[in-house]
């Protein structure tokens, strides 16, 4: 079957099962060849697991519940933290047109892969390059919205810098139990119903990284547990035996 007929009735079926799916949105996914970037059953509504790294690539109804909640509106300056395979940075330029599309991963060779995908698929002008997503792409900002596919706890704080005067970012808030939220001015402006995403990686923990960088993450919760405390971390590595 025709890949155009194929995509018509995936949006088709996605504006059935969903309760709203924008206008804007789906116009955006009809326009959108998800066969350049999802070479397994693309127009199935199903996540599948990248053949290379340990990313999951997101299924249809996500993708449309993320940009249902982002709400991208045309000349947006938009930033997608986690770039993935590229798809939804794709449908996002369908919006707001390629070069406001700003993506980072952490993962060089999905950055590589992206960046094919996207130049066959007639959006070469989206930029994606390899940064930690925490840190979002400052030379770039401000943006109007910014994306994140992976969960948090709590947005992070430069990206939250990173943003326009009432720009929107929208992610998977939590660990364990996540719900979709859009913060703008620093809170949470609404809820968009559970989901479950992977956490934001810092580097060193990425697909094909030698040791994970434990300095990044751990140290801050450990910097206040001093000498003095009872079970302190630093315990965990001196060698008793050796004293009196």
């Amino acid at each position: 079957m025709d890949n155009s007929v194929l995509r018509d009735d995936m949006v088709d079926g996605l504006e059935h099962s969903l309760e709203s799916l924008p206008e804007a949105v789906a116009i955006a996914m009809r326009g959108v060849p998800r066969h350049e970037f999802v070479t397994d059953s693309p127009y199935q509504n199903r996540p599948t697991e990248h053949r290379d790294t340990n990313t999951t690539i997101l299924a249809p109804t996500t993708v449309a519940r993320l940009l249902s909640a982002l709400d991208p509106r045309p000349d947006d300056e938009v930033l997608v933290v986690g770039a993935g395979v590229g798809y939804t940075a794709a449908v996002i330029a369908e919006i707001v047109g390629d070069a406001r599309v700003h993506a980072v991963d952490i993962t060089r060779s999905l950055v590589y892969e992206a960046r094919e995908n996207l130049q066959r698929a007639g959006y070469g002008g989206v930029l994606v390059d390899c940064r930690d997503g925490a840190e979002g792409l400052a030379d770039y900002a401000p943006f109007d919205r910014i994306l994140v596919e992976a969960s948090a706890v709590r947005p992070p704080a430069r990206l939250l810098a990173q943003l326009a005067d009432g720009g929107r970012l929208v992610m998977p808030k939590g660990v364990g139990e996540q719900t979709l939220v859009a913060v703008e001015d620093g809170e949470v402006a609404e809820s968009f119903g559970p989901l479950s995403f992977k956490p934001l990686l810092v580097d060193g923990e990425q697909t094909g990284s030698i040791v994970r960088n434990r300095t990044r993450r751990e140290d801050p919760e450990y910097e206040g547990r001093g000498w003095h405390a009872g079970h302190g971390w630093e315990q965990e590595w001196i060698d008793w035996s050796g004293r009196g």
